[in-house]
């Protein structure tokens, strides 16, 4: 048997995996990502953009931590946009539609080059276990791979199946096959799985769409995008608009039987808030159409993708619905849509490093978790990658706080409450958005990375220089104007840019601008929501007794009860997770803790 010792082990080449393997081989340990074809690495299989609403803070957080993501995109993008700009800083989100053959070409070539790194295309069939601990994988040749940390970035490759209308077959992407033996693993450890489903649209050929019939999207005039150095974003690709229509509906309507969410072949649970054009002409009938947003796939433009029009409808009915859909009336598929499903592992069985409580040294990132997107799947290799190379050198682990950044909302989000749905990040799950916005993202994380080593000296310095020309200029802007005076002044779309420039030390970035703006406009809602976190710590550990009667507990809804009851949560953070669970619930919650205690006599314990 041939054996090969390294630090940590990276299985699966997609967005999570490429992050794990980056900053675990840049923090020193011998690395070796293994997947099924490194030439797939980096692939889209997807939509060909990154960032967004939520998706774009996890991006900038991946850069704040040196992460390779933004540094791919800033090279690969075709056009960048901010959205929801008529809001304020904290929830608009970068987006950058990509190339991705560039993308995927890219981010190979800088694995390569990466030191400590090793890439090979192999499959990984087993985990090697010895006395209960990690010691390594084991590949489909009875190669053996060594290493303290194993990383498991397996994407929808885990029992992986495709389906096209009545049609399904065994595969973890179009053109590849599914893994089942890791999922094998997991289940005779005892691991709790599940079935997940998405989907992707038809791609239509460029050539075949008639542009003149749609709406432009125009690209934002931007000095900055996901890295901390500033850039010039030039656009160099369109995006459109054009919108389904009756005669669409009534297709898709006519023939639900046929696709493989209606029939019964897909057993798994779809992204809500991303769902296939049979779900939204089902859910939404009273909709007369629905924006679809028609995106290049890469800079040659042969392949055009139909964001909106995901499904698992026939052929032929994919065929009808396209061409009834104004500007695509001559389009011609290049290549079917199609829904897939694959395993999971229930997220609550990981800790908030996501290595498995039950397998110290095996870790989980990505769609196996139970999220979906790129940008969640890279948060997660990145904290990964970081976890896995310190368990190997046998240092103490890292988390990072909900209230303190996306990567944390999401990982706390995942391991107390669990999924029922592919899980995709949205400003609106982090309570304290308004601390954790694009513009300070740096200044927020950066002395994380930089401690790591995943960040270098000279990035980190300027990171600090331009963090105190910020207070600075907020500081001096405070002392000359009104706290009302500021928040008109700076609640406008724009930041007030002439104003700032007379009361900034140095010359600031259109980053560093914004964060002033959001710095002034904010302030009282900043100080309010520190008060709150110390109220949240003073309380977060507080642990909720295993027999506390919740059916008995008055005041408390009873839709409350039931969800207490269903999630269990430890502590009352973990209770302050549960959907709907209001201030006023909790204060009641610790009120009726404290006095179940003082009966029992434990009443000490609870002060």
């Amino acid at each position: 048997m041939n054996k090969t010792a390294y630090d940590v082990i990276v299985v699966g080449g997609g967005h999570a995996g490429i992050e794990a393997a980056w900053a675990a081989a840049r923090m020193g340990s011998r690395t070796a990502l293994v997947t099924l074809d490194s030439k797939t690495i980096g692939a889209m299989p997807c939509n060909p953009a990154i960032g967004g609403i939520g998706k774009g803070h996890l991006v900038f957080e991946i850069s704040a931590f040196g992460g390779l993501m933004p540094q791919l995109c800033s090279k690969t993008y075709l056009q960048a946009r901010m959205l929801n700009t008529r809001k304020g800083p904290a929830v608009q989100g970068l987006r950058l539609q990509i190339d991705k053959h560039a993308y995927s070409a890219l981010s190979q070539k800088r694995l390569a080059e990466q030191e400590h790194l090793t890439v090979m295309s192999a499959r990984v069939d087993d985990v090697v276990m010895q006395d209960g601990t990690i010691r390594g994988v084991m590949l489909h040749d009875s190669t053996l791979l060594q290493a303290a940390s194993v990383i498991i970035t397996s994407g929808t490759f885990l029992n992986g199946k495709v389906h096209i209308g009545n049609t399904s077959y065994d595969g973890g992407r179009r053109g590849e096959k599914a893994v089942h033996k890791l999922s094998d693993f997991l289940r005779e450890q005892g691991i709790k799985m599940g079935r997940l489903k998405t989907g992707t649209p038809p791609r239509l050929l460029h050539s075949t769409i008639d542009y003149s019939q749609m709406e432009e999207q125009e690209a934002a005039p931007l000095s900055y995008l996901f890295e901390f150095a500033p850039c010039d974003a030039v656009s160099s690709h369109p995006c459109h608009i054009t919108y389904t229509n009756e005669q669409t509906h009534k297709i898709i309507a006519d023939n639900l039987a046929h696709s493989a969410m209606y029939s019964g072949n897909i057993k798994g649970i779809g992204p809500r808030y991303c769902p296939s054009i049979e779900d939204k002409i089902s859910r939404f009938a009273h909709k007369t159409s629905h924006h679809v947003f028609v995106e290049p796939d890469d800079a040659m433009g042969q392949d055009v993708y139909p964001n909106g029009l995901s499904t698992s409808l026939p052929a032929d009915v994919q065929e009808a619905y396209i061409r009834s859909i104004k500007g695509f009336e001559n389009a011609v598929i290049s290549k079917l849509g199609y829904a897939i499903e694959y395993d999971f592992v229930e997220p609550r069985q990981l800790d908030h490093t996501l290595q498995l409580k039950a397998l110290p040294g095996l870790f989980l990132a990505g769609q196996i978790n139970g999220t979906t997107g790129y940008e969640e799947a890279g948060a997660q290799g990145l904290l990964a990658g970081i976890n896995a190379h310190l368990k190997a050198h046998g240092k103490a682990p890292f988390t990072l706080d909900r209230t303190e950044s996306y990567i944390g909302v999401m990982v706390d989000d995942l391991v107390t409450m669990g999924v029922d749905e592919p899980y995709r990040m949205f400003t609106s799950r982090a309570e304290r958005r308004l601390l954790l916005r694009q513009d300070n993202v740096f200044a927020r994380l950066s002395p994380y990375g930089y401690a790591l080593g995943l960040v270098d000296e000279t990035t980190y310095k300027a990171i600090c220089e331009e963090n105190k020309a910020v207070e600075a200029t907020v500081a001096s802007l405070q002392s000359a104007y009104s706290q009302a005076e500021l928040q008109e002044l700076c609640s406008q779309p724009e930041p007030p840019i002439e104003v700032i420039k007379t009361h900034a030390p140095t010359e600031l970035g259109q980053r560093a601008m914004v964060s002033v703006q959001a710095a002034c406009m904010y302030a009282p809602y900043l100080k309010r929501e520190e008060v709150e976190i110390q109220r949240r710590n003073q309380y977060k550990d507080m642990t909720i007794p295993a027999d506390l009667p919740i059916r008995d507990l008055p005041g408390l809804s009873k839709e409350l009860q039931e969800k207490l009851l269903k999630y269990q949560p430890a502590t009352i953070a973990d209770a302050a997770l549960i959907p709907g669970m209001t201030p006023a619930a909790i204060s009641l919650l610790i009120f009726k803790m404290k006095n179940f205690s003082r009966q029992k006599g434990l009443g000490k314990q609870l002060k």
